[in-house]
């Protein structure tokens, strides 16, 4: 089945999904979307974590939050432009420390608004190590990409639902309350790629709750879920997301012509566009052919990663290098640590599509 029946048989189902689910029908209206959208300029920006961070844990527990070193680059980030980041939060940090990683997010949104940067946030993620825990955190694999990213919920504790989900459901619930009218978050992307891991419709009864949870809290923002996965087994998650989400979201790492198919398509459902992850060099999603694409659509353009650190993603996903050399083509990331960049054509061109 090629792109374009994937995507009419998606949106078939969408539409059936919205007509029959009461929680739909608490969403934004899409004049609504449309309108918070058309008060927006075009924007760019990555998914961030600094470099001195190996996952969500590392980058918000007290002992290891690095102010300085977040100040600094997204200063870098100011200076090619980039609006927004995308950021993943921790339930664990939460779990251990609810008020600490409140008051960090804080320091993080003054940070962010200094430097002219209004970050989207995330809650779960269903990708790369199946169990975390609090404290400190392994050191990376050489050359192996995120080798200490975490899911969050751990896999071990999604059995038990009851306990999970009145853990889960304070965590949310209270930091959506917290921020809810703070005009420093752009919006809320509430589940990273929903049924990865194998996980698959498992992931449907978590992702069904946590936009209950951030709906209940009556946020002034936005709430997303991107979809990312277009097989036939990831329907019911894909058309849940694109049926609930306020705005739309969606995840594309392949090269130009599949991508502006996708993008014809999801305007189909009369919402604001926000691309969420992009931009693998050696799948040719680069920041030369899909950057002005996204632009001329007017869609949020958020590559994968900024500078390389402990995350490793300058290492392809699925080509470890077990000597940790630097590969000749990055997969991921702009800058290297002291600044200097993979290629400075790259950061010249990222610089004059955001009008620097």
């Amino acid at each position: 089945m090629n792109l374009k029946s994937v995507i009419v048989t998606m949106m078939a189902a969408v539409a059936v999904m919205t007509a029959g689910s009461m929680s739909a029908q608490d969403r934004w209206s899409a004049d609504k979307a449309n309108a918070w959208y058309a008060q927006l300029p075009w924007m760019s920006g990555c998914n961030y974590i600094p470099a001195t961070a190996i996952n969500q844990i590392e980058m918000w527990s007290r002992d290891t939050y690095d102010h300085a070193q977040i100040d600094k680059e997204l200063g870098w980030a100011q200076e090619l432009g980039f609006t927004t980041m995308r950021v993943f939060l921790s339930s664990v940090v939460y779990n251990n420390d609810p008020a600490g990683l409140k008051e960090r997010m804080n320091d993080f949104l003054g940070i962010c608004s200094k430097h002219g940067i209004r970050p989207l946030f995330v809650f779960f993620d269903d990708c790369w190590q199946p169990e975390s825990a609090y404290g400190k955190q392994a050191a990376p694999k050489p050359g192996v990409h995120n080798s200490g990213w975490v899911q969050d919920p751990s896999v071990s504790l999604r059995a038990d639902t009851a306990k999970l989900y009145a853990e889960l459901g304070k965590y949310v619930r209270d930091i959506v309350s917290t921020f809810k009218d703070d005009n420093r978050i752009l919006l809320w992307d509430l589940y990273n790629e929903p049924g990865n891991s194998s996980h698959l419709t498992t992931s449907l009864p978590l992702l069904r709750k946590v936009f209950e949870w951030a709906r209940s809290a009556k946020p002034s923002q936005p709430l997303t879920s991107g979809i990312w996965n277009l097989g036939k087994e990831f329907a019911p998650l894909n058309a849940f997301q694109l049926s609930h989400s306020d705005v739309i979201s969606y995840h594309n790492y392949s090269p130009t012509a599949n991508h502006e198919t996708e993008i014809k398509y999801l305007r189909a459902l009369n919402r604001p566009l926000v691309c969420t992850e992009y931009m693998a060099r050696r799948g040719g999603s680069m920041f030369y052919n899909i950057m002005p694409l996204l632009k001329e659509y007017k869609v949020v353009a958020i590559n994968w990663g900024f500078v390389s650190g402990k995350t490793n993603t300058i290492f392809a996903w699925d080509t470890p290098i077990s000597d940790g050399k630097e590969p000749e083509l990055w997969f991921h990331d702009i800058y290297r640590q002291d600044k200097t960049p993979f290629d400075q054509r790259e950061v010249d061109f990222i610089k004059k599509m955001n009008g620097k």
